[in-house]
């Protein structure tokens, strides 16, 4: 699936600018070899060692636009925690930029990019420079960017401690963790382009290039056999919108009891597009769909995420 955010790198491109000797506090622009990263430290005085997210972007983005709208900087600042903003490969530098999430998408994907080895070794990096809590790694992403961090949660789960990927399902082309991971799902039913109940999506913008969906439903479903959940939910929480956007509302589903330490849950959204909830999608409506203030996902990500650790995981470094 080649999904929305293109015109985002064009917007978008332009790399984080420095914020002193690293690992000093703020946003860095990094690179790993050929490969480039952005990552925000928090302040100096939050509690070490720091929890990690690492947040993918989505197709035809890149780190320095994601970080932009995502809205996690300012949580991690407030909460004590690092982002790191990979970005993934293309052709013209930094922009149009796409991951290999198995069955998607673009030259990432037609490359054989080893996207999740990428993953772990900015991790790695990182850890060699900061303080991190190897028990409490966490992975999130958009769209794309989504369907990268449920690879890298299924491939790499010793060391994933939960998985939170909005408007963007699992796109793996085999799918064997070798242990429970909890999972935050947020898709709206009624996205343009990443299709809640699956099936063939639209063009990509400025292409004939159309791309097949898994499920919602059905990806979930797949994680509930791994963490042994209920799959019957109960509403833990509901929402309407505001007057100026009626028809937009936000269902928390969580799928318990499991008989391990992992949780499945979904925020199942209507009226919404294929944006980031929260905050301003970088492109028009008549390709996202309609943004939504309903949730705001980075919030609600480090909300669900931060309550999980991996007791067990192995050294980063």
């Amino acid at each position: 699936m080649r999904l929305a955010l293109v015109a985002a790198a064009l917007l978008l491109a332009s790399p984080a600018a420095a914020a002193g000797p690293f690992p000093a506090p703020g946003t860095h622009d990094l690179r790993l070899g050929a490969r480039t990263f952005v990552v925000h430290v928090p302040r100096e005085d939050a509690r070490r060692p720091w929890p990690i997210v690492v947040a993918f972007h989505g197709g035809g983005g890149n780190a320095t636009g994601f970080q932009k709208y995502a809205g996690l900087d300012a949580i991690a600042d407030r909460e004590g925690f690092v982002v790191v903003y990979p970005d993934g490969t293309g052709r013209q530098g930094r922009r149009l930029l796409t991951w290999n999430a198995g069955g998607c998408c673009g030259s990432a994907q037609a490359d054989g990019v080893d996207d999740v080895a990428f993953a772990l070794a900015v991790l790695k990096r990182l850890a060699g420079d900061l303080p991190l809590d190897r028990t409490r790694v966490y992975v999130t992403g958009h769209s794309n960017g989504g369907m990268l961090a449920y690879r890298v949660a299924a491939e790499a789960s010793e060391r994933i401690a939960a998985v939170a990927s909005v408007a963007g399902m699992m796109a793996v082309t085999r799918f064997a963790p070798a242990r429970p991971v909890a999972v935050l799902h947020i898709h709206s039913v009624d996205d343009p382009r990443a299709l809640y109940r699956g099936g063939l999506g639209p063009p990509f913008p400025g292409t004939d290039v159309r791309s097949q969906h898994a499920s919602v439903e059905g990806g979930l479903a797949r994680w509930m056999i791994v963490d042994r959940c209920s799959t019957e939910p109960r509403v833990a929480e509901s929402r309407r919108g505001s007057a100026d956007r009626v028809g937009h509302t936000a269902e928390l589903l969580v799928y318990e009891p499991c008989e391990t330490d992992a949780v499945v849950a979904h925020w199942k959204l209507t009226g919404a597009g294929h944006g980031w909830p929260g905050h301003a999608s970088p492109l028009p409506e008549r390709i996202m769909g309609q943004d939504t203030v309903i949730i705001d996902a980075a919030e609600e990500i480090w909300k669900f995420v931060s309550r999980f650790r991996r007791p067990d995981a192995p050294p980063l470094r």
